[in-house]
């Protein structure tokens, strides 16, 4: 069985990876994400590519091989399962369990994270709107917008939260824009980097355009 460090390099890549839409990762970039100096990075890449979960180019990068990806895949699906028990069976706070999961996808058991799947009725998306991969890896992936970069009268659906700090979920729980909600983008302030929306008919929320970066959403249609 991999060890958790091994698993948490995979998973790291992976994200990387998506949001570099497959590129190659940068050495340095993995080294900030793993919080380690630039070498202990390089020796763990060369030991996970001489395992086959990544290939590696000196002084380009690295990215997943197909055996990889899959056990990426498999260390989300724990995450985000033990994520979604611990809200809705624990009843965490859903700016708890980001760190809780950390620590649990190492342990868990296959016997018991299929039963946990079984008694959630089998989630598609964890308490923060991550996709959960199912058993054989295959994730859903829609195709969302960033709430920032929506115009004035759009209407929208919260769909995923990207910052899991917890500091940041619990002002976005505070302030309603938890995922499944519905807004409207009533106006745009470019000077002040600020976006002012009304919440599902009711109460309006002034965010800056960072913190509304970090909102995903789907987008219906602008109001005429």
């Amino acid at each position: 069985m991999p060890s958790s460090t091994v698993e948490n390099y995979v998973k790291q890549i992976f994200a990387e990876q998506q949001r570099r839409g497959g590129t190659l990762v940068p050495m340095g970039r993995i080294a900030d994400l793993m919080e380690v100096v630039p070498g202990t990075a390089t020796s763990m890449i060369k030991a996970l590519a001489e395992s086959g979960l990544v290939t590696y180019e000196p002084r380009e990068g690295t990215r997943l091989t197909e055996g990889g990806e899959k056990l990426a895949l498999h260390v989300l699906r724990r995450h985000r399962l033990v994520e979604q028990f611990l809200v809705q069976f624990l009843e965490l706070d859903w700016s708890e369990v980001h760190e809780e999961a950390e620590c649990l996808e190492h342990v868990i058991s296959e016997k018991v994270l299929e039963r946990m799947d079984t008694i959630l009725g089998h989630p598609r998306f964890d308490p923060h709107g991550d996709p959960i991969p199912s058993p054989t890896g295959a994730m859903e992936l829609s195709t969302l917008d960033p709430l920032d970069g929506c115009e004035e009268g759009s209407q929208v659906r919260i769909a995923r939260i990207l910052d899991q700090d917890p500091a940041f979920l619990q002002f976005i729980d505070r302030s309603g824009l938890t995922p499944g909600v519905f807004i409207q983008v009533v106006s745009r302030n470019s000077a002040a980097d600020a976006l002012t929306i009304q919440i599902d008919g009711g109460s309006t929320v002034t965010l800056g355009l960072t913190a509304a970066m970090k909102i995903q959403v789907h987008v219906r249609e602008p109001v005429s």
